[in-house]
């Protein structure tokens, strides 16, 4: 299935793969998860979503409400991929890639489809290193089971997103809008 956004023409990686623990700048011990069932850590991201402040959602989301929070996540559980973050045992950061296609056929070849990011980091746990960590984990989770292209969109004014996209390898594609669409290839 070809892709109908551009991508960079070089792949990028490799990254990290989960599970691993690392520090980050607050010297804080952070573990690297990716759950072989989102399900059954799903009451733990719920939890984490109740907590973000609801200034930090972008673009609808995250939704607000723990019954709505819930909804989404059971929505989108069986065909994302997902990275958790822990620290001591609470969950302080998600990362997911959500499929661009509702066709089951299409998914079982993660690298026929384009992938779209969402990545959330609770707001007691942001600029320490966190999201980045869980960001290349996330990629580095993607493309050990056969994901290539990921895009994700941010808005214009979110310098801090848009930097920390840049610098895992995260290109703009130069698409004209409010929010700002970029793309990367995996190697």
């Amino acid at each position: 299935m070809a892709g109908t956004r551009p991508y960079p023409d070089e792949p990028v990686g490799p990254f990290p793969s989960p599970p691993t623990t690392d520090e980050d700048r607050e010297g804080r011990a952070i573990e690297f998860v990716a759950p072989d069932d989102f399900e059954d850590v799903i009451g733990d991201v719920v939890e984490m979503y109740v907590q973000f402040d609801p200034t930090d959602r972008a673009q609808g989301i995250p939704p607000t409400g723990e019954d709505r929070i819930r909804n989404w996540l059971e929505t989108i559980a069986e065909e994302s991929v997902n990275v958790v973050a822990y620290h001591d045992d609470d969950v302080i950061g998600h990362a997911m890639l959500v499929p661009d296609t509702s066709d089951p056929a299409a998914i079982e070849d993660k690298g026929d489809i384009e992938w779209e990011l969402a990545i959330f980091v609770l707001q007691d746990y942001q600029r320490a290193g966190i999201g980045t960590k869980l960001l290349e984990h996330l990629l580095g989770h993607a493309s050990d089971i056969g994901i290539e292209r990921v895009w994700l969109t941010v808005e214009r004014w979110n310098n801090p997103a848009i930097a920390l996209y840049e610098r895992v390898g995260f290109e703009s594609t130069g698409t004209e809008s409010f929010e700002q669409e970029m793309a990367i290839l995996l190697e």
